[in-house]
Parts: C-alpha cells; sequence; structure tokens
C-alpha cells in the first residue's frame, strides 16, 4: 500500500499516478540514454508501483514493455514519437500538434500526454543544445511544446541547457524552460547555465539544482551465460582491473573534425592500455557503451579493435565485455572494476556512482560539470585542448592516485547518491498532488 492510499477513507481508493516520459529514445542501443530511462522508471516505480507510465520512444505505435524495479522486470507502456516527415504518422510530431489543433483526432500519443498527471523530459541527458543540429534540437523541444500545448505540467528533469549558437534557437528554449513547472540542473555548471538562459525569471522553488538521474540507477547481474564467464575473469586473479570505454564517436577521422580534438584517442586508449598491462598484475577490461550496428558511432566496432590489437600479446589479462547488457548490467561490470576511464560520460557515471575511481576523454565541457558535482574535477581529460601525450599523463595520473580517489568518492558518492534519491522524492510528489488535484479518488 504506497503512503497515498493510506489516506483515504473505506471504500475509496486513489487513482494511481499517470506519467509520461520523454527524452530517452534509442535506449536500446545508447546505454547512458537507457541508464536516465532505467533510473527514472525505477525510480518512479519504487515509490507509486501502480503508476501508469508511457515512455515515448522512437517505435512506431503502442506497444508493451518492461523496466526493472528492484531487478525485477515490471510492465510499462510505450509509445511512438518522431521529428519525421511522414506526416500522416500518429507517432509524427507534427501530426500530434495539428491533431490538438483539431480536438484531438483519436491520436493515441496526444491522448497519452493529456492523462498525464506530469510530463518527465530528461533532453537525453544533454541534448537540450543545438551544438548537433537545428534537427536534433527540433526533436528535443516538440516534446516540451506538447506538453505545454496541453497544459500538463512539464518537469525537466537534471540535465544540461545549450550551449547554444543560434540566438533564434536559445531565445526558443528560454520560452521552453520558462514555461515548465520546474527545470532541473545536473551539476553547478549547468545549473549556472540555467540561471543564464531564464535571467531575471531564475525561480529558486522551480529552478534547482540535482544530480544526474544516473546516479541511482540500480546494477543488476548480467545473464547466463555471460554472469558465470564475468565472475570468472573477475576472480581468476587478485591484482587491479582497469576498465576502460572506447567511443566510436570519437575514434572516426570526422569525429575528430566534428569537435575539434587535439589528437587520436584511439591512439590514446591503446597506448594507455599497454601502460596499465606492461604493470604484471593489472587486466583490463573494454566496456562498449553505445552501440548501433553498422552506425558509424559504434563502440563495439571500436572496442573490438581495441581488443583485437591487444589480444596477441596479452591473452586472458584483456577482455571484451560481452554483447547484450542492458544498462543495469554494464553497470554491475564497471562496478567491479578498480578503476575507470571512460569516452562515453554516462560509462563514467556508472563509475562514479558505484565509488569506482574514474577518468574521463571529454570532447564537450558537460563532462566537466557532472565530475564536479563529485569532486573529480581533475580527472578531466579534455581531448579537445590535450594531445596524446598530455592526455595521457592525465589518465595515468588519475590511474595512479586511484587509491586517494576512492577514499574521496567513499564520502562524496552516498551524498549523490543520496540527492538523487531525494530529488525523485520531489518529482514523485509533484506528481501526486497534480493527481490528488485532477482526479483524487475511484469509488470502489
Amino acid at each position: 500500500m504506497t503512503e497515498a492510499s493510506e489516506k483515504t477513507e473505506p471504500g475509496v481508493r486513489t487513482r494511481p499516478v499517470s506519467a509520461c516520459l520523454f527524452g530517452v529514445p534509442g535506449a536500446h542501443l545508447n546505454l547512458g540514454v537507457g541508464a536516465l530511462r532505467a533510473a527514472t522508471l525505477g525510480g518512479l516505480l519504487a515509490r507509486e508501483p501502480g503508476a501508469e507510465v508511457t515512455v515515448f520512444d522512437d517505435g512506431w505505435g503502442q506497444r508493451a514493455g518492461h523496466t526493472f524495479v528492484a531487478g525485477r522486470p515490471v510492465p510499462i507502456a510505450l509509445a511512438g514519437a518522431r521529428h519525421s516527415r511522414r506526416y500522416h504518422r500518429p507517432e509524427s510530431y507534427l501530426n500530434m500538434r495539428i491533431s490538438a489543433a483539431l480536438g484531438g483526432l483519436g491520436n493515441a500519443g496526444l491522448a497519452r500526454i493529456d492523462a498525464a498527471d506530469v510530463v518527465l523530459d530528461v533532453s537525453g541527458g544533454d541534448s537540450f543544445s543545438d551544438i548537433y543540429g537545428e534537427h536534433r534540437f527540433r526533436t528535443v523541444a516538440w516534446p516540451k511544446r506538447l506538453a505545454l500545448l496541453r497544459r500538463r505540467p512539464l518537469v525537466l528533469l537534471p540535465q544540461t541547457y545549450g550551449p547554444f549558437r543560434s540566438a533564434r534557437l536559445r531565445a526558443e528554449a528560454a520560452v521552453l524552460v520558462r514555461g515548465a513547472r520546474t527545470a532541473w540542473a545536473r551539476d553547478p555548471e549547468s545549473f549556472a547555465a540555467l540561471a543564464d538562459l531564464l535571467g531575471p525569471d531564475l525561480d529558486p522553488r522551480r529552478h534547482r539544482e540535482g544530480v544526474d538521474v544516473a546516479f541511482a540507477l540500480e546494477p543488476r547481474v548480467p545473464d547466463e551465460p555471460a554472469y558465470q564467464r564475468l565472475t570468472g575473469w573477475f576472480e581468476a586473479e587478485p591484482g587491479p582491473v582497469a576498465g576502460i570505454n572506447v567511443s566510436g564517436l570519437m575514434s572516426r577521422p570526422e569525429g575528430r573534425v566534428q569537435f575539434g580534438l587535439a589528437g587520436d584517442t584511439s591512439e590514446v586508449a591503446n597506448r594507455l592500455c599497454e601502460r596499465l598491462l606492461e604493470q604484471s598484475d593489472t587486466r583490463v577490461i573494454i566496456v562498449p557503451h553505445v552501440l548501433t550496428p553498422n552506425g558509424a558511432d559504434d563502440d563495439r566496432v571500436a572496442s573490438e579493435r581495441l581488443y583485437a590489437a591487444l589480444a596477441p600479446r596479452y591473452g586472458d589479462r584483456i577482455a571484451l565485455a560481452p554483447s547484450g547488457l542492458d544498462p543495469h548490467q554494464s553497470k554491475w561490470v564497471i562496478a567491479h572494476t578498480s578503476w575507470f576511464c571512460g569516452m562515453r560520460m554516462h560509462a563514467t557515471i556508472a563509475a562514479l556512482s558505484s565509488a569506482v575511481p574514474a577518468a574521463v576523454v571529454a570532447y564537450s565541457d558537460k563532462a566537466r560539470g557532472v565530475f564536479a558535482s563529485v569532486g573529480q574535477r581533475r580527472h578531466v581529460a579534455d581531448a579537445r585542448r590535450l594531445p596524446d601525450d598530455a592526455l595521457l599523463d592525465v589518465l595515468w595520473t588519475s590511474w595512479t592516485g586511484r587509491a586517494e580517489t576512492a577514499a574521496e568518492l567513499a564520502i562524496r558518492t552516498p551524498a549523490a547518491v543520496g540527492r538523487a534519491s531525494a530529488q525523485m522524492d520531489e518529482f514523485v510528489t509533484l506528481a501526486r498532488a497534480e493527481r490528488d488535484r485532477r482526479a483524487p479518488t475511484e469509488v470502489r
């Protein structure tokens, strides 16, 4: 029985909270986005077990799905939503907008928004920006526009805001943020950007600094036979295990040009692993975090290339995490390392939130704020400014100082996880209040 249901009179029951979640497309391919989705749903459903939750993804139509709460699968609803030129499709945001203007027209996705007590939107954690192009910005902005159009309480979950190159798109973003019931930033630097975006409209009651929701993601053991293989490998030797995540996005020449990288991150990853493995008691496991088959930014391809270069010389001391891990299971793997180096930020959040010392090879400013939120800013290696040797030096210093970092995280990580839990309490309290305002009870 929930706290809310305990307060109702005999013969009356509280209607379940209804919520929509936007900003997590491709969660099955990008484990960082998957971590945001899983942590949000897990936190909501742990507090409101009967909640009716719809996740808007990049699929088609209305479907049944599931998420994990305390390691057990829990059903949720999935609904397609796309910034698509197939305007005739009900999943198209423009179709939803036209349907709204014409009274709904039976658009199922729009109906789910209308039924929601709260619309949660995480913008992929870092996509409420125009640095990825205007099309991506439009994809991220559409759900916010629809929630405000339908007068549903919009909660912008902890995320980054900007940067914006276009004054026009920045102004549009500011309008959307001002219209939200509440907007959270995921670190001090993100909050400063939020404050700058809002200007004199900043309201400390509505506009808050929090932590990335993935800090609250629960680890889950991998399925068999991967679990036996991984536990056997982790337990085979007593020495430290270094984890590394190589980014397919940063590894390809186009990515290096796009983000203005100073050197070759693939070469740095190779040299780092070689240097680690030269220490006779150290082993290395490679953990992909974005899996896009046939995609140019697929981590798996870059990971397999790195593994193939090292395995002939180092044998079983180098391992590659198995395919098919979900965000919970990937976090379980990362939590078993002694130190972790990531090129995908949410791979490093999986480490930091497990109190594992970590360094990040960064291609933007977003990692700096997240690492600063747990006192680890010195472990950010900016690949835009540091050539290969300097980049490697930062990573090596992070590795050799891991004992001191572990002591720091033993204090800072529980505090960050506690903040993630407290902010989820606030999101659920808001949803319950809106539920009670709209239709508090049902007669049995």
